[in-house]
């Protein structure tokens, strides 16, 4: 490996970023979740299917450590009872890169079967997909070339699946006026935890 292999790679992954297209969409998300989370009092449930589902993950505890209630579902044991998480005022959020994974079009219907008027958020590569026709606001990633060498391997598209999620919670925890006191009450172990409260303490 050389230099000139990892600025290469920084470069497509950089590249990728700056081209997601910034669309309307953003700001009704944020307004749907701002709705649904903290006026209804429901929760947002993300789910993901394999790499996407791990970002899945990732970006439902963030929303969760900075003050909006968020849990992951995964599509799968959703058709094994999982689905019972659901209720009333929730709002969903789904990734998909392909925005045809099947267990993800499926869990849409099946929550429809328990909450007919839940709205979807859709986070794709694919706008012209079966998934994003089922939304009510897609964030379309751009749909970006992987960086892996055989162009199968999900690197590029968790990227600017990640970049997305870390703009509707920074963009949530603005509206929400989420501040440093907030913050230390959800954190109270490790570095994080400290910093906080020491920031409140110079506040």
């Amino acid at each position: 490996m050389t230099t000139d292999s990892v600025l290469s790679l920084l470069q497509q992954e950089a590249e990728a970023v700056r081209n997601i297209p910034v669309t309307s969409g953003y700001q009704e998300t944020i307004d749907l979740i701002i709705e649904h989370v903290h006026h209804k009092k429901g929760k947002l449930i993300i789910s993901g299917m394999g790499k996407a589902g791990q970002i899945a993950m990732n970006i439902a505890t963030t929303f969760s450590s900075t003050g909006t209630p968020a849990f992951f579902l995964h599509p799968s044991e959703a058709q094994h009872g999982d689905l019972g998480i659901i209720q009333e005022n929730d709002i969903m959020l789904l990734i998909s890169n392909s925005g045809k994974t099947r267990e993800l079009v499926e869990l849409v219907e099946l929550t429809k079967g328990l909450v007919p008027e839940m709205s979807f958020i859709v986070i794709t590569g694919n706008p012209e997909s079966p998934l994003a026709a089922k939304a009510t606001v897609c964030l379309p990633t751009g749909n970006p070339p992987e960086v892996c060498p055989l162009g199968l391997t999900p690197t590029t598209s968790t990227t600017v699946m990640t970049v997305i999620g870390d703009i509707l919670v920074v963009n949530t925890m603005k509206q929400i006026g989420f501040n440093n006191k907030d913050y230390a009450k959800r954190h109270h172990g490790g570095y994080l935890g400290s910093k906080s409260r020491r920031q409140c303490e110079n506040e």
